[in-house]
Formats: C-alpha cells, sequence, structure tokens
C-alpha cells in the first residue's frame, strides 16, 4: 500500500476532476455513459462534503461531431467556431447529467490571460470559491472561442493543473482512456508495464510519455506529465487514471491503487508563489553575482541590489522577473520592487545608498523573498 497516496486520498476535502476528449467523446458526438458515469461520481464525492471541480475537455469533439467535420480546422476562426458550436452542447449534457442527482453546474471559461493577470486570476479564485460555498459544481474549460495563439493555456492537462494551483486544491484526479503512465506506449509495445508510483519526473519518464495526443484531444501522455511535474513541485500529487472504467472515482476514493500515482514534495507552496512560479509572464532578466546566487539558492535570501551584475528588458514596479546566474541559468522568478531603469542605476550598490542614488529607498530589498520562487 502507497501510504502517502491513501492518506491523501482519504482526508482530501477539495479535489479538481479532469476529464480528456477520449473519455468524453464516441463516435457519434459525446459519450453520455461516461459523462453520467462521472457525474454520478463528482455527486457522491460532494455527498461525502468533498469540494469538486471539475474541468472538461469535449468542446472541440463535440462541435466537430455536431458539424459533421471529418478534421479539425487548422485556422483559428474556424476552430473557435467548432468550439463554440461543442460548447453548448456540452453544458447542456452536464446540465441533464448532474440534474440527476440535485446538483447544478456553472461553467466557467478562461485564457492564460485570465491567470497571468493577479487582478482576474484573484477575481477567478474568488467566484469558483463562491460557486463551492453554494455547492454548484465549477465546469471549467479554455475559452477557445476567443483564444489566440498568444493566450492559449496549451491543453487541459495544463489548465486542470494551473486551477489545480489557483484553488490550492488536495489532488488532481486526471482521467483518461487509457490506465495510467507506461514506461513505454503500451498501444505498439505489448511488454509495457504500468508505472504506479512517480516520485519525481525525470527526463527519461517524460521521453516514455511520448508526445503522441489521441485523435480527439491536443494533450498526450506526455503534457499529462508535464502537469504532474508543475504540481509536485507545489506539493500537490496528481493520479492519472482510466476514465472509461464505471467506477474510477468510487475505486479511486475507496482505497484502491488503479492509475498512477505522482508523489508530491513534502511542502505546499502558498498560492501566490504557485502564482509567481507558475502563472506570470517574465517581463525582463536580472543577473546576479555568485555571491547573491548562493544566497538566494541556499540560504533563502531576498536579492539585493549589491549582488545584481546586469538587467535586461523593460518593466515597471511589481512586474516579474527571473533572474540568472553567471552562467546564464535561470535560478528564480520573483517580483521587483524597482523599476529597470531603477535597478540599472542602483545594481551593485548597498542598500543603504539606494537613496542618496535615486532620491528615494521604499524597499531594502530589489526582489524580497516572500515575492521570489526557486527554479
Amino acid at each position: 500500500m502507497n501510504k502517502i497516496r491513501h492518506q491523501i486520498l482519504n482526508n482530501a476535502r477539495r479535489v479538481v476532476i479532469k476529464a480528456g476528449s477520449g473519455v468524453l467523446t464516441g463516435r457519434r458526438g459525446l459519450n453520455d455513459t461516461a459523462m453520467k458515469t462521472i457525474s454520478k461520481g463528482i455527486c457522491a464525492l460532494m455527498d461525502r462534503n468533498i469540494e469538486v471541480i471539475y474541468v472538461s475537455s469535449g468542446a472541440m469533439a463535440a462541435g466537430e461531431k455536431k458539424l459533421g467535420l471529418t478534421r479539425r480546422p487548422t485556422e483559428l476562426p474556424q476552430r473557435q467556431a467548432v468550439a463554440a458550436t461543442g460548447q453548448a452542447g456540452l453544458m447542456m449534457a452536464y446540465e441533464k447529467a448532474f440534474a440527476r442527482f440535485g446538483k447544478q453546474v456553472a461553467q466557467i471559461l478562461l485564457t492564460s490571460d485570465d491567470l497571468t493577470n493577479r487582478r482576474r486570476y484573484l477575481n477567478a479564485r474568488n467566484t469558483i470559491h463562491t460557486l463551492l460555498s453554494w455547492k454548484v459544481v465549477p465546469i471549467i474549460n479554455e475559452n477557445d472561442t476567443v483564444a489566440t495563439e498568444e493566450i492559449k493555456l496549451g491543453d487541459n492537462d495544463n489548465l486542470a493543473a494551473m486551477i489545480t494551483l489557483l484553488m490550492e486544491a488536495d489532488i488532481l484526479i486526471n482521467l483518461t482512456d487509457i490506465d495510467g503512465l507506461y514506461d513505454k506506449d503500451p498501444r505498439n509495445d505489448p511488454t509495457a508495464a504500468l508505472i504506479d508510483a512517480v516520485s519525481a519526473v525525470s527526463p527519461k519518464l517524460e521521453q516514455a510519455a511520448g508526445n503522441m495526443p489521441g485523435p480527439l484531444g491536443r494533450g498526450g501522455m506526455l503534457s499529462k506529465v508535464k502537469a504532474a511535474k508543475k504540481l509536485m513541485t507545489a506539493g500537490i500529487p496528481m493520479i492519472i487514471a482510466n476514465g472509461r472504467n464505471n467506477n474510477i472515482l468510487f475505486d479511486l476514493f475507496s482505497g484502491v491503487e488503479t492509475g498512477t500515482f505522482f508523489e508530491p514534495k513534502p511542502h505546499k507552496m502558498s498560492c501566490k508563489k504557485c502564482w509567481i512560479a507558475f502563472s506570470v509572464k517574465p517581463r525582463g532578466e536580472i543577473t546576479v553575482d555568485d555571491g547573491a546566487a548562493n544566497a538566494l539558492t541556499s540560504r533563502g535570501k531576498s536579492l539585493l541590489s549589491s549582488g545584481i551584475t546586469d538587467v535586461s528588458g523593460t518593466f515597471t514596479v511589481g512586474s516579474p522577473v527571473t533572474v540568472k546566474n553567471q552562467s546564464g541559468d535561470i535560478i528564480a522568478t520573483g517580483l521587483v520592487n524597482y523599476s529597470a531603469s531603477d535597478i540599472r542605476a542602483i545594481m551593485g550598490l548597498k542598500s543603504s545608498q539606494i537613496g542618496e542614488k535615486l532620491g528615494y529607498k521604499p524597499y531594502d530589498e530589489v526582489i524580497h523573498r516572500n515575492n521570489l520562487v526557486l527554479s
């Protein structure tokens, strides 16, 4: 028995469940049986006072089937139109499925802009918190109808991971169309063995996952492993399991060790540090000397102006930046207390000299350790 897995599932009070297109879509559109089964499992968890946030794929696939398309369009406006067509049917199906158990649902569509902007990030968090307090099931998908390549979250595996971090959930259950992560591709190699548990995601493991999306979804097993890696770093576990198993959610929360369990680091990141580490898009770079790099990575210190040797980019106070060592390796991401021009003016100076150089000194630190996440 995996004691960590058993303890986490037994004590979980907030869960994110993600179902992929391979689970939710059949030959003639949406797989009603799978949707009803997953809805039933979610409602059973809610009846046990477990909060459930549901990330659902299927809009694009449902739209393709509904419109009679034989292949996915390549042009962005057409893909967005297909998603809009499918999204309506997807939510209607969920309304009916959850109503059988007396539960209501709410649709939330997001883009990466909603998660990189701190104010919108917190607004999304507050909305989901309110829905959970009302015992309404938040059903979340990427807003394909308006998303451009610049603001896409990538795939619903990444979206599910981001929602798990946003809501500080206890675990992400990622439902797919195979039993879990294998050491080889089980579709091509009959000797492939299921991996029961993963304590660290290595390059070899990522290679084994491959990058082979199914016919209806954007993400393959590699995207799921990358999502798990992100969560593990933040101290949150993930399970990849077979969503075609009618009793999968019941089995998982009854102690059946099915699927692949990704073991988290022992200490959970705060919600703010998760946002800095995984949601923001850096606006510039700061290079530090060896002493500052060691102070950040080994001693948990803040970044001071004296250790800065170079600044690139144009950014304002509060912007996210990457911090690099003398070898050019990214060692951290953080929110700056000074603009790029001011940091250029004070780099190499002691904190006591900042006021004299700039005419003001709101902070001793260029990046406070509370706003810094190590890579």
